[in-house]
């Protein structure tokens, strides 16, 4: 055995490979990557499929709430959107209750497109959770949202 309890031909993880923030990254890309090449084929960018996505759930949405879901900076989220609304999937409307804030609808091709991507979209997810051990796949969702909001409080926290 080695000085750390280890035998002498086992190899400790390496850091990138061992490192939650990789991991995490990773799981992302390459399970986001097919699913991507859909979206993209549909004339959409991954940031604009968000969007949609998020739209789909809660019509309606303020550029931060969408800019937090889509994972985009707010200023070239508000770019992303002015795309869309002119390309006639999403148009922007004034709240009726605060002239100041903005709410962003999908339109009738908007929500065409949900309505085709969202069950490809679930389709995806639910061979990749096949791939796991059933227990595993029933965990993995509530850990990462338990993580996701750990991380949201601390960051709203910190000054």
């Amino acid at each position: 055995m080695g000085a750390h309890g280890m035998t002498a031909d086992h190899n400790p993880p390496k850091f990138v490979a061992d490192y939650l923030l990789y991991l995490l990254a990773a799981a992302s890309d390459e399970a986001s990557a097919q699913f991507h090449a859909d979206v993209r084929k549909q004339g959409l960018r991954v940031p604009e499929w968000r969007v949609l996505a998020c739209l789909h759930d809660r019509d309606g949405a303020m550029i931060t709430h969408l800019a937090r879901i889509a994972l985009v900076e707010q200023s070239r989220l508000t770019r992303i959107i002015a795309g869309m609304e002119a390309r006639g999937l999403l148009v922007r409307q004034n709240d009726p209750k605060d002239g100041r804030r903005v709410r962003v609808y999908l339109t009738a091709e908007g929500r065409n497109l949900t309505t085709h991507l969202v069950p490809q979209a679930q389709a995806h997810e639910a061979a990749l959770l096949s791939r796991l051990a059933p227990d595993d796949a029933e965990r993995l969702k509530p850990i990462l949202r338990a993580l996701i909001e750990i991380l949201e409080e601390n960051t709203a926290q910190t000054p």
